[in-house]
């Protein structure tokens, strides 16, 4: 269940709640935002293809759980516009710009490892991404659409975060084969992600 899609029943994007470690949670306070009855919308979301269970608490607050949180990669996401955000130099983990960037050229690089050795570009597991890193990284892109519709979406500090996470998945995640291991459904997710990574972050193809 992708965040864009349950933004369309609720009226703005939910939040995602918690790690994403177990499974995927999403939070929305549409109930009170919009002054209907929290029990209504929660039906209205419930059945939707995807959503595992909503619960209601509160004053009214949502707690949706959706069956598959790797949907987020089905998301149209683009380059958040900060290059200048930070100095290019120094190159070193205390500049977010070099982290940033970085995560950039490391999804970059895993897209072309991929091409060289044969992982299929096509037929994403949709629960093949099971790994905490890897639903770290997933669940800081479902906050993209929130964000985007925020007047202050706060992409300076969410940015070296996603790239943290992302490193994070791609030094103990691996997205393509280890030596003569071949291709998996897990990879080929992997790559999806690196892909979704590669599209959000600013940032050269190679450092």
């Amino acid at each position: 269940m992708r965040p864009r899609r349950l933004a369309e029943v609720l009226g703005a994007a939910p939040a995602p709640e918690g790690s994403w470690a177990e499974e995927g949670v999403y939070l929305s306070t549409a109930a009170l935002r919009r002054g209907i009855p929290a029990e209504r919308l929660a039906a209205d979301v419930s059945a939707l293809p995807g959503v595992r269970a909503v619960t209601v608490s509160g004053r009214g607050f949502l707690r949706i759980t959706v069956d598959d949180p790797g949907e987020v990669l089905d998301e149209p996401f683009a380059r958040i516009p900060v290059e200048d955000a930070w100095p290019d130099l120094p190159r070193t983990w205390d500049n977010p710009g070099f982290v940033v960037r970085y995560a950039h050229a490391r999804a970059a690089a895993v897209i072309r490892w991929a091409a060289d050795l044969g992982v299929p570009g096509t037929g994403r597991d949709p629960r093949a991404l099971t790994d905490p890193r890897d639903r770290a990284v997933l669940r800081l892109l479902a906050e993209i659409p929130g964000r985007e519709a925020s007047r202050d979406p706060g992409w300076q500090s969410y940015l070296p975060r996603l790239a943290l996470a992302y490193h994070d998945a791609h030094e103990h995640a691996p997205a393509v084969p280890r030596g003569d291991g071949r291709p998996e459904p897990v990879h080929t997710a992997r790559v999806r992600l690196a892909a979704a990574v590669w599209t959000v972050l600013p940032g050269p193809e190679r450092i």
